[in-house]
């Protein structure tokens, strides 16, 4: 491609930027963007949690590229009318859907001025690089990790666990990996976790070539926890047929229910068999930090490296995660790759800490960090730990609740911030029963009443309720209690009145 395809004189006759024309009327509506989020926070728990979008804001959010420019206003004004009343909700008190954080205000603020900086961490001596290192230090001294490890804010915990498993697969001992690839392992390389552990952990097993065959996911006990037992039996099969076992995962909180698998039973495991052990603690490792809830957590400062999301249990506005990595070195060698355009230089911009583009996918790397800085700053970390406990205390609050009302079932043991419970009668089949509680569901979203999600527990389906949520008080799960009832109430009726009709 050529530049003389272009008349370069004549372009540079009329040079533009996209900067404003004119400076004090962005910044009155700017005044005007914050005055809208902030108040829309402050009143959130009088609105529906959700309410569905409506045919015309999904007709006005699919139209074809503008090709010229619209006032500010203009733009400001589509966001207020189609965009923001129909928000996903889990800024809402009475949203437990998945395992969503709610952000915050200052939260929200710093990743405007993050925006702002604009501040690429890939590589360069600046601010931004330092706020994230202090950050991940930060992080290990609050979890009780190793001092030593090496750290990287990433998106999410899908992302924190592809980093931390793509450093064990590429540090397996006698193979050299990321110069041969797989087609030269002598072996099927396998990894072991229970059958309640994260989806996007076989996403990665399968991204990083190793298949999902390779995953081998051992039956958990009654307790939703890996069972021990059946884990050395797989590995010693394994081994008799040749194949190469080198990673165990342990879940410090499964997604489906709560559930802590014995990680310090893993970690001996892995240590025994010289095999990589990593923990998924995407929320759950947080609840280590509350004095009640170590010794369940006990084991994951022996873990290789450590999955987290900030964006959970941290509260911190989407998105980001972190990964921690025990072994610097290894972590290092994984990723690490020389290019002449990106080399480090004694003096300048390029010069400074040790690129993070040596210990992730990531060249281009956005500035997550100033709103972990910012959080931590505006409430320490004291403050952090009173909310995993209330979360935790609530989650036992709402098991008590269902406890005592005969029409409701606790499904799964409220061992964290997780509750799994139906509605159910007695002369419901399971069929019945399951047919119900998704309609349950689906009226208390449409309603705006609450928002919980749902999971399959041994055949039965359930209403799921994971508790991040700093906003919630005790009167919300009240609530809830009382409009599961009331809808499975109205569930029966109905049924009742179309068998009379039959």
């Amino acid at each position: 491609m050529s530049t003389n395809k272009i008349d370069f004189e004549k372009i540079l006759e009329k040079e533009e930027s996209l900067d404003p024309s004119n400076w004090e009327q962005l910044k009155k509506l700017g005044h005007e963007m914050v005055d809208t989020m902030m108040d829309h926070l402050k009143n959130i728990g009088e609105q529906p949690v959700w309410q569905k979008p409506t045919n015309k804001a999904k007709i006005a959010l699919d139209k074809p590229i503008p090709t010229e420019p619209h006032s500010h206003a203009e733009v400001f004004s589509e966001f207020r009318e189609n965009i923001l009343p129909f928000a996903k909700g889990n800024i809402h008190p009475r949203f437990w859907g998945w395992v969503e954080g709610g952000g915050t205000p200052f939260g929200m603020l710093a990743d405007m001025l993050a925006a702002g900086m604009n501040s690429n961490l890939g590589i360069g001596d600046h601010s931004a690089v330092y706020v994230e290192l202090q950050v991940i230090r930060w992080i290990k001294e609050f979890l009780g990790f190793s001092s030593e490890a090496s750290g990287l804010l990433v998106s999410g915990g899908s992302m924190a666990n592809f980093t931390a498993l793509t450093v064990a697969r590429n540090n397996i001992p006698d193979m050299d990996l990321r110069i041969k690839g797989l087609f030269e392992s002598p072996s099927r390389l396998m990894i072991y976790g229970s059958v309640e552990t994260h989806s996007s952990i076989q996403k990665t097993i399968e991204t990083l070539g190793l298949g999902a065959s390779s995953f081998v996911k051992i039956p958990a006990d009654e307790n939703f926890r890996i069972d021990i037992k059946l884990l050395k039996e797989a590995i010693e099969k394994d081994r008799k047929r040749g194949r190469i076992p080198f990673c165990v995962i342990g879940n410090a909180g499964t997604v489906n229910t709560g559930a802590i698998d014995p990680l310090h039973q893993l970690a001996t495991i892995a240590k025994k068999e010289n095999m990589w052990f990593h923990v998924d603690g995407a929320f759950g490792a947080f609840a280590s930090v509350v004095n009640e809830f170590k010794d369940d957590i006990k084991g994951i400062e022996e873990a290789d490296s450590l999955a987290l999301d900030l964006h959970k249990w941290m509260c911190m506005p989407y998105e980001v995660g972190c990964v921690l990595i025990k072994n610097r070195k290894l972590h290092r060698k994984a990723f690490h790759i020389s290019s002449p355009y990106l080399l480090s230089h004694e003096k300048g911009l390029p010069a400074g800490p040790d690129s993070f583009n040596h210990y992730g996918l990531q060249l281009s790397k956005g500035f997550n960090g100033l709103k972990v800085w910012m959080s931590l700053k505006e409430h320490g970390s004291e403050k952090y730990r009173r909310i995993i406990r209330q979360n935790i205390a609530q989650a036992a609050y709402l098991g008590h609740l269902i406890d005592d009302n005969a029409e409701l079932e606790l499904m799964a043991p409220v061992s964290l911030n997780i509750v799994c419970y139906r509605f159910t009668h007695p002369d419901l089949s399971l069929e019945e029963t399951n047919f119900i509680n998704k309609e349950i569901l689906m009226m208390l979203h449409e309603s705006g009443i609450a928002i919980v999600t749902y999971t399959i527990l041994n055949g039965a389906y359930v209403l799921r309720v994971a508790n991040v949520n700093h906003r919630s008080r005790k009167k919300d799960f009240e609530v809830l209690v009382k409009e599961t009832v009331d809808a499975g109430h109205f569930l029966l009726k109905e049924k009742m009145k179309r068998k009379a009709v039959v």
